[in-house]
């Protein structure tokens, strides 16, 4: 079963490799980690650090694990490919975890990637100001910085995999990808200025995992509970319909 499923894993790692969309995804998002960083590095006053600068540019991140995970499920449906994946693939549930591994691999891989490059660009950027990069990489290590990095890298890759749920959900690229980033970008943004309870949404939840201590109410570890249960909640939903309906 594990062989099987590591078979099917790598055959859809191969397809998602083979879309110039999710290479250029994966490129873009890195060199954006890093162009954003260095922007906002050059133009923050001496006070923020190179982690807290690659922190800001995380919700403008976000849309690229978004894409990655929507292509992983939504690609073959365009043009109907999915019938011949089903074929080679007649089990459903089986198809579905082997498009998951593949999305993990990539969107880790990526956000690992965007993360490192950011910090180096704001780095970097901050030491060509003379802002003591060095002492301040110090006092941000002390400070729980390498935490908030790393809950940046989990964020973007469960985003993203919330993403990919909906695209199997929805079974086509561009209303998921246009939800997704609506709810992100926009709606989300728009609702916290109204409600607390906008807290609940997954972006802003999963957002404490490297914001910790901005919600009153959610920390990083309840924030992280929280997207994990609309990931849950929409996957089983997504999974159930994969299983039942024709291709």
């Amino acid at each position: 079963m594990t062989r099987t499923l590591a078979r099917t894993a790598t055959a859809e790692l191969i397809k998602l490799g083979g879309l110039p969309a999710a290479r250029g995804a994966v490129a873009g998002t890195v060199a954006a980690g890093a162009l954003l960083a260095a922007a906002l590095a050059s133009s923050a006053p001496a006070g923020p650090d190179a982690g807290r600068v690659v922190t800001q540019a995380v919700p403008l991140l976000q849309a690229g694990p978004i894409l990655i995970g929507i292509l992983t499920a939504a690609s073959e449906y365009a043009g109907r490919q999915i019938a011949t994946t089903l074929a080679a693939t007649p089990n459903r549930l089986r198809l579905l975890a082997g498009k998951a591994v593949a999305y993990l691999l990539v969107a880790a891989a990526t956000s690992v990637a965007t993360i490192g490059a950011g910090l180096a660009a704001a780095w970097l950027t901050r030491a060509v100001r003379g802002d003591g990069p060095a002492r301040e990489l110090d006092g941000w290590a002390a400070a729980g910085g390498g935490w908030a990095a790393a809950g940046a890298v989990v964020y973007l890759v469960l985003i993203g995999l919330l993403a990919l749920g909906l695209a199997v959900l929805l079974r086509s690229l561009v209303p998921s990808l246009a939800g997704m980033l609506a709810l992100v970008l926009v709606v989300s943004p728009l609702l916290s200025g109204f409600t607390e309870h906008a807290r609940w949404l997954p972006d802003r939840a999963g957002s404490l995992l490297y914001r910790p201590g901005a919600d009153p109410v959610l920390g990083p570890a309840t924030g992280a509970a929280v997207l994990l249960i609309w990931t849950a909640l929409i996957t089983s939903v997504a999974a159930a319909a994969f299983h039942s309906r024709d291709a």
